[in-house]
């Protein structure tokens, strides 16, 4: 027979988060299950700051909505908290700041893929949750990957290499980011 771990709550998971000796940790809640995120590499972090900087150049000043990083978290259904590096949530979409997490997915959800991870679970949860594209950037292969969900529910993907221009879609119409400018 064998032993399975314990399911979480996201109250649960709150309170394993809170305790003292996590303070200065990052988990996420995945099916249930608490994972310990461990530090990105320097090369993830910059890149997530690139992206957040120019989503914010463009959202600020327009008030569409609030950029996070990789430590704002979004509550993507009942077993799930997911942190990723860069999110976009809407005006619409984030009724306040206050809380922890904002529930639902970020509109754009971007993760900087940094080691073996079942990205394309993190974005069906997010597309679950209400995200409209998701960013899947691979920092070595200097592209980045957009998904977004077809008509029929189905998943799609495109990829972008460093000459090409990402678009904001229907989330941020007008903006625009050269590929190459998100990497150091």
């Amino acid at each position: 027979m064998l032993a399975r771990e314990k399911l979480y709550t996201i109250e649960e998971f709150h309170d394993f988060v809170d305790l003292p000796e996590n303070q200065n940790r990052r988990f996420e809640l995945v099916h249930g299950v608490i994972v310990d995120m461990g530090s990105s590499r320097r090369i993830n972090t910059v890149i997530a700051m690139r992206i957040g900087t120019f989503f914010n150049n463009f959202v600020m000043p327009r008030k569409l909505g609030y950029v996070t990083g990789e430590a704002g978290g979004y509550i993507v259904g009942e077993s799930n908290v997911r942190r990723p590096d860069v999110g976009f949530i809407t005006l619409k979409r984030a009724e306040t700041l206050k809380g922890v997490e904002f529930d639902g997915a970020p509109d754009i959800a971007v993760e900087v893929v940094s080691k073996r991870e079942d990205v394309f679970d993190k974005a069906n949860v997010y597309f679950a949750a209400g995200a409209n594209r998701v960013w899947l950037v691979y920092p070595n292969d200097r592209a980045v990957y957009v998904l977004r969900l077809n008509d029929d529910g189905g998943m799609i993907s495109h990829r972008y290499g460093v000459d090409d221009t990402l678009d904001g879609g229907d989330v941020l119409p007008g903006f625009t980011l050269r590929v190459g400018e998100i990497f150091p």
